[in-house]
């Protein structure tokens, strides 16, 4: 169930005297008894780069996640400029992950929006100390890396005598700008809607398409699905995208987590499909990350829904298991030695196995 959280008073007036132009250089907000609450802050005593790795690298806990702003030397119309971030470590209770995953959208709205320049998430200090801030406003501002999908394209533009065959099977005008960064259709406001109720937990599954004809990624369904529904919901004749909250146990430990499944039927699609939907995953993954705040545990490709079973699922989520399991199965006894094996009705040992 999606939790709302009430942001105290206390907090609630302190920010409106941050975003009114208080000297206040950091402000940190946590989560006290399913309240919103204000924690550190510290006015500025220097630069704002000074600053900085003195003030705000003291209020990340290795244990425990928060909400940080902190105050820029630049303006804007609205006044002083603000970082968002969103602090996560790795070593913190799922289910506080969650709890600040959950309510991050709550801590911006109640902030506003106009005055934060930029936001950054981390679950290590070198994600978010100064260095890795310079690293990010580095990334954003450098051209994106060509993706895998991205390469292919252009190796097929380079190959004599096929440019403009694919051109015209792909239906694209190869000299705009946005086709050598890769293929980024807009996702349509049902499919929006849909990664929302997803990030809020309202859903448990959606699947999109791409219409090769308006360049737009549309909704397809979001009905619940449960592990063993998978199957049925990969379509065998036409690619599609699908998110899936894979609801499981691991190690003891009950976890939510969000895989990405682009299913592609074999060559039986056309060519412009099959580059169309290969060309616009990698955009679509970055978007769903960056602004719904997705934290996609495996991306994974299949031709077939027949291969969504729960022990694939738990396999690709969870690869050190499998890795761990494999390193130390028991080794085969000398050949020769004991006679034929014989057969056990049932066992699904290596004859039964699928090839």
């Amino acid at each position: 169930m999606f939790l709302v959280l009430v942001v105290t008073d206390e907090l609630r007036k302190f920010l409106v005297r941050a975003r009114s132009g208080a000297a206040i250089r950091v402000i940190q907000v946590l989560i006290r008894d399913e309240q919103l609450v204000l924690g550190a802050y510290r006015e500025p005593a220097q630069s704002w780069d000074r600053d900085y790795d003195n003030f705000l690298l003291p209020l990340l806990d290795e244990e425990e996640p928060c909400y940080i702003l902190y105050r820029l030397d630049s303006q804007n119309a609205q006044g002083y400029e603000w970082l968002f971030i969103s602090w996560s470590p790795d070593q913190s209770p799922v289910r506080l992950k969650m709890l600040y995953a959950a309510t991050r959208a709550t801590v911006k709205k109640e902030f506003g929006g106009g005055q934060v320049k930029d936001e950054m998430f981390g679950s290590v200090k070198e994600d978010i100390c100064l260095q890795g801030y310079e690293r990010h406003e580095s990334s954003c501002c450098a051209p994106a890396p060509l993706t895998a999908a991205e390469k292919e394209l252009q190796q097929i533009r380079l190959t004599e005598g096929r440019v403009r065959q694919v051109n015209v099977e792909l239906g694209v005008d190869m000299s705009k700008p946005q086709t050598m960064q890769g293929l980024a259709f807009p996702l349509q406001d049902a499919a929006k809607r849909a990664l929302q109720q997803l990030t809020d937990r309202r859903i448990n599954y959606i699947q999109l398409r791409l219409d090769t004809e308006k360049e737009t990624i549309d909704l397809v369904h979001t009905n619940p699905t449960e592990t063993h529904d998978l199957p049925r919901r990969v379509p065998s004749d036409t690619p599609r995208y699908h998110f899936f909250l894979y609801k499981h146990s691991h190690e003891g430990e009950y976890l939510e987590s969000v895989v990405f499944i682009y299913s592609m039927p074999g060559y039986s699609c056309s060519v412009k499909e099959r580059m169309l939907y290969s060309s616009c995953k990698s955009r679509l993954l970055e978007e769903v990350e960056r602004d719904y705040h997705l934290e996609v545990a495996k991306k994974m490709e299949i031709d077939s829904g027949e291969e969504l079973t729960e022990e694939f699922l738990y396999d690709e989520v969870h690869p050190k298991q499998h890795a761990f399991k494999q390193a130390f199965a028991k080794p085969r006894g000398p050949a020769g030695k004991r006679g034929n094996k014989r057969l056990i009705r049932g066992g699904g040992g290596e004859n039964g196995q699928k090839s």
